[in-house]
């Protein structure tokens, strides 16, 4: 029986493989992506006491999600167990970066739709991190 799953876990691995050669193939690094680039815009027009606080604390930790994908995924061929220190590092920021909303919607800097919209986008981020170091 453990034969059959090892020969499963093996063929799912190599057909991850063909469906994702690179990090931009991810679901996550793309839906992280586009979150950081709605941020990087919105924080922009913070007032400009906030741009060397929370707008650059914003930017910093939603653009790291995305270089920690990439990073992790670029030294996976050599050890999974460095890819999966990436993907904590990004869940980090995923959950990091749902502070900083907090913040920017407590402030005024942002409306609450879009607070609601970015909280519940990186909390699905975080959970695909997970399966993703799962997998």
């Amino acid at each position: 029986m453990s034969a059959v799953v090892d020969d499963s876990m093996i063929r799912n691995s190599m057909i991850r493989k063909k469906l994702v050669r690179k990090y931009t193939d991810l679901e996550v690094y793309k839906r992280a992506y586009k979150v950081a680039l709605e941020i990087h815009k919105t924080t922009l027009k913070f007032p400009g006491n906030e741009q060397y606080e929370t707008a650059k604390q914003m930017r910093r930790a939603s653009k790291g999600i995305c270089a920690n994908i990439a990073e992790g995924f670029g030294k996976q061929s050599s050890s999974s167990a460095e890819f999966g220190r990436f993907l904590n590092i990004a869940i980090g920021s995923a959950n990091e970066m749902m502070v900083w909303i907090s913040f920017s919607n407590d402030l005024g800097y942002i409306n609450m739709q879009l607070s609601e919209k970015w909280h519940d986008d990186y909390d699905a981020i975080a959970k695909m991190l997970t399966n993703l170091k799962a997998a």
